[in-house]
């Protein structure tokens, strides 16, 4: 895809300094523009490049005017950080706009799904299967029977969607992901067997929900497993069942929840944390990376470590830490006064 300055100084509402007809087909950093490509420069730290870029558009701010000569076409804007945001995410729409349905793909009996509904080669769509307008579903995609999907859902390539799960509008779940699977529940015997107990419940997604890939998200023994509108989840999450977590949460990769934990909203959770079953959190959490959660904790508590205590308390004790082996050695030497 290419565009002109022209164009996008449109789409921005900006002004062209240069050659209108200048055309991009790619983006790039303004150190590493080439011919035909797009950049941006909003930080002062990297002006200098500006002169010596060959980039072949590049954004800036209104106030910005050139101490030297330069070659890039430019087009002024009020933001030029929030512009090329904005350019962004209208590339990224344009690049997603697919529709049709391509084959070899499966579509069993009792299927609905609206408009403009993308779907890619290799997918199974299973019985009473609900799916919104404007959904893209890629190739080697499946999803079980009777799930619902909302609006404007993405759902990119190789996603394993469980029978019974309900997606909301808006949602994006990327490659990997399995939404639904069993939660991990198994029975003890006597013969020191373990039986498997059913697991019947769902999963529930509200809407503006992201699901980053190579996360699973268990389906609940009985009820459901619910993820909060506006929740966002990274890379290689573990969530089991009954777990909820709140609106508007954040959770970095490799963290694992255990099964009926209750996290609130706005909570950040950082990355490779472990949360065990049966808690509640309050709204608000910060928990710093690889940290252990073994106990509830209150509205608006920040804390670290394993097991994880306040977060004040634990930089002062990690000072502490890191100075025990000489403390050691003090308390030796002292030892050694005395006696």
């Amino acid at each position: 895809m290419k565009f002109t300055a022209e164009q996008i100084a449109g789409i921005l509402e900006g002004e062209v300094v240069g050659n209108p007809n200048a055309e991009v087909f790619k983006l790039a950093k303004i150190e590493e523009g080439t011919a035909g490509s797009l950049t941006f420069l909003a930080n002062p730290k990297y002006q200098n490049y500006i002169y010596t870029t060959e980039a072949s558009i590049t954004i800036v701010n209104q106030t910005f005017e050139p101490e030297q000569p330069i070659s890039t076409t430019l087009i002024k804007v009020e933001d030029a950080y929030k512009s090329f945001s904005k350019l962004l995410e209208y590339y990224n729409q344009v690049k997603l706009m697919k529709s049709g349905i391509e084959q070899p793909s499966v579509i069993s009996e009792n299927v609905t799904y609206g408009e403009h509904l993308y779907l890619g080669s290799f997918c199974y769509i299973g019985k009473n299967v609900t799916i919104g307008t404007n959904v893209k579903i890629y190739p080697n995609t499946f999803i079980g029977d009777n799930v619902t999907i909302g609006d404007n859902c993405i759902l990119f390539a190789g996603v394993r969607i469980y029978s019974e799960t309900e997606i909301g509008s808006n949602c994006t779940i990327h490659s990997g992901s399995i939404i639904g699977s069993d939660g991990f529940g198994f029975a003890p015997s006597e013969d020191g067997s373990y039986s498997k107990i059913p697991q019947i419940g769902n999963v529930i997604l509200e809407d503006n929900v992201d699901v980053g890939s190579c996360t699973t998200i268990d389906r609940a023994t009985l009820g459901s497993t619910i993820i909060r509108k506006g929740v966002k989840l990274d890379n290689q999450i573990q969530i089991a069942h009954n777990v909820e977590i709140g609106e508007n949460t954040v959770i970095a990769a490799q963290t694992g929840i255990a099964g009926s934990t209750k996290i609130g909203k706005n909570c950040l959770i950082g990355g490779q944390v472990g949360i065990v079953g049966h808690l509640i959190i309050g709204d608000g959490v910060r928990v710093q990376a690889q940290s252990g959660i073994g106990k509830n904790l209150k509205d608006g508590e920040t804390v670290q470590g394993s097991p994880a205590f306040n977060y004040g308390d634990f930089s002062k004790a990690f000072v502490h830490f890191r100075n025990f082996p000489k403390i050691v050695a003090d308390i030796d030497e002292l030892k050694k006064k005395i006696e």
